[in-house]
């Protein structure tokens, strides 16, 4: 029998379930991630965040003393980034001791990444540079087919902008939408949003290898640097509502920043299937 432990944190309602495996001693296959993350047979989580030194990822080519967030999507695939679940996992890190409290530095596979723990409790992120790409494709949903707008924000998003909250409320999630892959041959992540200003957004998102989650920190972004580039402006200070809660999006010319809650709510052992 073997057992491994574990926590449960969210952000924005984003779930993950959280290990910590400093020498890579215990690697996830699918399989094992798929059962973890499963609401009713595993623990539930949109996703898994495991934490390993970037000593032992042969990927990795900078500082080898870093963490390394290894993340995974509910149905074990492997994904580059996410923005809700780097500051969970940074939340997770400094609440037992395994980094120190300021400004903490997480390798993963996107890129280096910096976290900052804000006094309220929130935590800011830098996702790295968020690219509206000149490459118009399309969404299909209910038999409609959609504009979206391509963002790359060390994943790929599809954005797609509505004409009213009605409209986004409706929108049957449970299945994933039809999209270009000759575009997105590896798949997508697909955001649908309401501008109510300039400075604010509502948005639902279907993620890749997930399904419609409460909230995607990198969707969030994409969603805003679309946004603003519809405004013909490339940086700016958005808000986004999700159903999971609320985001700011700071986007600079280099870099775009995240700032969102970040909890941990659980700690256990769980036993793994034989």
């Amino acid at each position: 029998m073997k057992t491994l432990n574990f926590a449960k944190g969210h952000g924005t309602l984003n779930d993950f379930v959280l290990v910590v495996d400093a020498d890579d001693h215990h690697p996830l296959d699918a399989e094992t991630v798929r059962w973890l993350c499963d609401r009713r047979a595993g623990i539930g989580g949109d996703g898994l965040l495991r934490a390993v030194k970037a000593a032992s990822i042969p990927e990795w080519d900078g500082d080898r003393a870093l963490w390394f967030m290894d993340y995974r999507n509910a149905d074990g695939s492997i994904a580059e980034m996410c923005g809700n679940g780097l500051r969970v996992f940074v939340r997770h890190l400094l609440e037992i001791g395994l980094v120190a409290p300021g400004p903490v530095q997480v390798a993963t596979r996107a890129g280096l990444r910096t976290a900052w723990p804000q006094p309220d409790g929130r935590i800011t992120v830098d996702v790295g540079r968020a690219t509206v790409v000149d490459q118009p494709t399309w969404v299909e949903i209910a038999g409609r087919r959609c504009r979206a707008i391509t963002v790359d924000v060390g994943n790929p998003h599809a954005v797609v902008v509505l004409a009213d909250q009605l409209a986004l409320a409706g929108l049957d999630l449970s299945r994933q939408p039809g999209f270009d892959s000759q575009v997105y041959p590896s798949g997508t992540n697909i955001e649908f949003v309401v501008p109510r200003d300039d400075h604010d957004l509502q948005m639902r998102v279907h993620e890749r290898g997930v399904g419609e989650t409460m909230s995607c920190g990198t969707g969030v972004v994409a969603a805003a640097a679309a946004h603003l580039a519809g405004l013909g402006q490339s940086t700016g200070t958005v808000h986004v509502s999700v159903p999971g809660g609320d985001l700011n999006v700071e986007q600079t010319q280099e870099r775009a920043y995240l700032t969102g809650p970040a909890v941990v709510v659980a700690h256990g052992s769980v036993v793994l299937p034989s």
